[in-house]
């Protein structure tokens, strides 16, 4: 019965594994153009999709929190803002530190991030971990510190990095009852509200290449929107630390990309790492599987 959220975590995190696909052909771009231009696009498409073919789910929605206590009401609005808050400041550092600080240090914060996603649904969400599961969280850490050996002074940009997208995954947990398509819409809406002035302050000149706009339609469809709704979905029906922990494909995948694909250079202590996390996602679901079936006896 699990196993739909399970594939739409899957697919939602190997899609953005493959990220570098529609990244590398936009690489003569400025970095925060691309920000910009995926997020404005995503934010028309999902305004026009909601008006023109889902007036009735907004309704519901709007019905919805017209009907909670105004305390409960007062309390989904607080997080909607406060989650588009830590998405918006997740990308805007994830570019701040790409470009100032560096690509490795970015990187590196995703794989904290399912770390920290997984602490964090222990003590806002109370979710519990079996033994077997911490096991896999101590493993998941060994192997960042592994990688963080010869970038420690990269680890604080990287774990704010990791920490906004953290806090973004586990509030989400509170929508439950919320339409997803109209959740991530409004989310997406005050992203760019925010991210707005520093278009106008920081973005470059207006691109001119119709590649440009192809590509960033791309982004914004295949890797933003889908993915996203993907996320949204699969935690109706897995836990915040589960989609933490299965966020490590999106590192792994990259990472396999980087070796054989791109052939870029790999050192013995990143195999070793990567290895690590692949095996510390296989004990985490065997964990999951394990207390399922202890809870359906």
């Amino acid at each position: 019965m699990r196993a739909k959220y399970y594939l739409a975590a899957i697919i939602a995190f190997s899609v953005w594994g493959m990220f570098s696909f529609v990244l590398k052909p936009l690489q003569g771009y400025p970095s925060p153009d691309i920000l910009f231009y995926r997020i404005f696009l995503s934010v028309t498409l999902m305004l026009a999709i909601n008006l023109l073919a889902r007036r009735k789910q907004l309704k519901e929605t709007k019905n919805y929190l017209l009907n909670l206590p105004a305390k409960k009401r007062q309390t989904l609005i607080l997080l909607t803002v406060f989650s588009s808050v830590m998405l918006s400041a997740n990308w805007f550092f994830f570019i701040y530190v790409m470009n100032h600080i560096s690509v490795k240090a970015a990187a590196f914060s995703y794989l904290i991030c399912p770390i920290l996603t997984t602490v964090c649904a222990f003590i806002i969400l109370r979710e519990r971990l079996t033994p077997l599961q911490w096991f896999s969280v101590l493993i998941s850490a060994s192997a960042c510190v592994l990688l963080s050996f010869n970038n420690v002074a990269d680890l604080g940009f990287s774990l704010l990095v990791a920490g906004s997208y953290a806090l973004y995954l586990v509030i989400q947990k509170k929508f439950q009852e919320v339409d997803k398509f109209v959740l991530l819409s409004s989310q997406l809406v005050i992203t760019a509200l925010i991210l707005l002035p520093f278009y106008f302050t920081i973005s470059g000149p207006l691109p001119a290449e119709p590649k440009f706009y192809i590509y960033i339609a791309i982004i914004a469809i295949g890797f933003t929107i889908i993915p996203m709704l993907l996320n949204l979905f699969a935690l109706k029906g897995i836990t915040s630390s589960t989609l933490g922990i299965l966020m490590y494909l999106n590192p792994i995948i990259g990472f396999v990309l980087a070796a054989f694909y791109y052939k870029e250079e790999i050192s013995a202590t990143q195999i070793v790492a990567y290895s690590l996390i692949g095996v510390a996602i296989v004990i985490f679901n065997i964990g999951s599987y394990l207390k399922l079936r202890a809870a359906n006896k």
